[in-house]
């Protein structure tokens, strides 16, 4: 690949749109779905809205200044975002707290497939593919491309069933009421949040090359 500042800068931008709008909706999927579930926390903050600002607001560098830091120094984009609810309202309701916690990875991986079908039906109908000189990929299949990618990855990594990640509450929709509670008693009431970002960056580093390399052979076989 073209490792021009150009092409690097080009590419960037690309990245941290896509970014920015795939954390967008993972939080408002997350503040929407608290709401449903009897939880205005996130909603009265402005959060279920695909406005960036809100919740650049709330996380000012993990959705800014993260993932350019990262994206300078080591050509990859890092970063993250939260939305508020009530730790009441998740002692309460721990099964509605699971639901909204999956909401967020789910918005990711619809927006994944949303990439595959764009991909797949731009490719059909020639709309987009690679340039026959350099073999670079055009504007719009770089785009579709690199949100099949980060959605993939954004979706995949907040699965881990580590805290503070949205695996570590989803877990509980395969929990009863009761063991829920005690669950919550244990998770809540430490702090595992530093050696749960570290052993689940260890765990994706191994398994996301083969959660890549699947999903690419059974969703863009021959397209990419």
């Amino acid at each position: 690949m073209d490792s021009s500042p150009q092409v690097l800068i080009a590419l960037g931008f690309i990245w941290y749109v896509t970014f920015l709008f795939s954390t967008t909706c993972h939080e408002a999927a997350h503040a929407l779905a608290a709401k449903l579930g009897g939880d205005e926390t996130a909603a009265l903050g402005g959060q279920i809205t695909l406005n960036p600002i809100p919740h650049i607001r709330r996380e000012p560098f993990g959705m800014v200044g993260a993932p350019l830091l990262s994206y300078v120094l080591f050509h990859s984009m890092i970063g993250w975002a939260s939305a508020p609810f009530d730790p009441l309202w998740e002692r309460r309701h721990p099964k509605r707290s699971a639901w909204m916690a999956l909401a967020g990875p789910t918005a990711n991986f619809t927006l994944m497939l949303l990439a595959v079908a764009g991909l797949r039906l731009g490719m059909d109908h020639q709309w987009m593919g690679f340039n026959p000189v350099t073999g670079q990929a055009d504007f719009a299949m770089q785009v579709l491309w690199t949100f099949f990618r980060l959605n993939l990855l954004l979706g995949t990594f907040n699965l881990l069933p580590a805290p503070p990640l949205d695996g570590s509450t989803v877990i509980m929709l395969f929990m009863s009421e009761k063991t829920a509670h005690k669950y919550l008693d244990w998770l809540r009431e430490n702090s595992y949040a530093m050696a749960g970002i570290i052993l689940a960056m260890l765990v994706f580093r191994k398994i996301y090359p083969y959660v890549l390399s699947f999903a690419t052979e059974h969703l863009l076989k021959g397209y990419v």
